[in-house]
């Protein structure tokens, strides 16, 4: 008899587990089925600061270009592997690009992909061609571009933007 009443102290304490654990389990599944909807919003709102960057690049508009930056000599950004820190770095480099005949960005937008880091950081990952040149013939540059958000009192800035050739084109 004392090993059935141990056997069923030991299946109460089994399920009790059990139940806790289920409960743990369900109250993540709860929490990452919420998540999505928060982090959409996120999503959107990185396209829109994404869209108005574009924007400003293909109007040569740099005073917008610079406003989409964050304002922080922390600002980085690395192209073809050589960093340059702090937004007017990016915005004199820029500027010296759109001296040519043509300068446009042509994003593959439809195949962008936001990674939502946390509440206030987010990742967009695209692809694009650069048109730059005499108009006439422009070179036709394929890029990897990275662009890390963060979302501050002023909103949604760039923070970081890693652009890189592809091999691809």
């Amino acid at each position: 008899m004392a090993r059935t009443g141990q056997i069923a102290a030991n299946a109460q304490e089994i399920a009790m587990h059990s139940r806790r654990v289920f409960g743990r389990i369900a109250a993540g599944l709860a929490f990452a089925a919420a998540a999505p909807a928060a982090l959409t919003d996120a999503g959107a709102d990185i396209r829109a600061l994404y869209l108005r960057f574009l924007t400003a690049q293909n109007a040569r508009d740099l005073a917008v270009v610079r406003r989409t930056l964050w304002d922080s000599p922390e600002f980085l950004w690395v192209n073809d592997g050589r960093p340059y820190w702090g937004p007017d770095a990016l915005v004199e480099r820029m500027a010296g690009f759109q001296k040519a005949e043509l300068w446009r960005v042509e994003p593959d937008l439809d195949a962008a992909r936001v990674v939502n880091i946390n509440e206030g950081a987010a990742y967009i990952s695209l692809t694009l061609t650069l048109l730059i040149g005499a108009a006439a013939a422009p070179a036709r540059l394929r890029w990897l571009v990275g662009v890390l958000c963060r979302q501050g009192a002023e909103g949604w800035r760039i923070a970081a933007l890693f652009t890189t050739r592809s091999d691809d084109g």
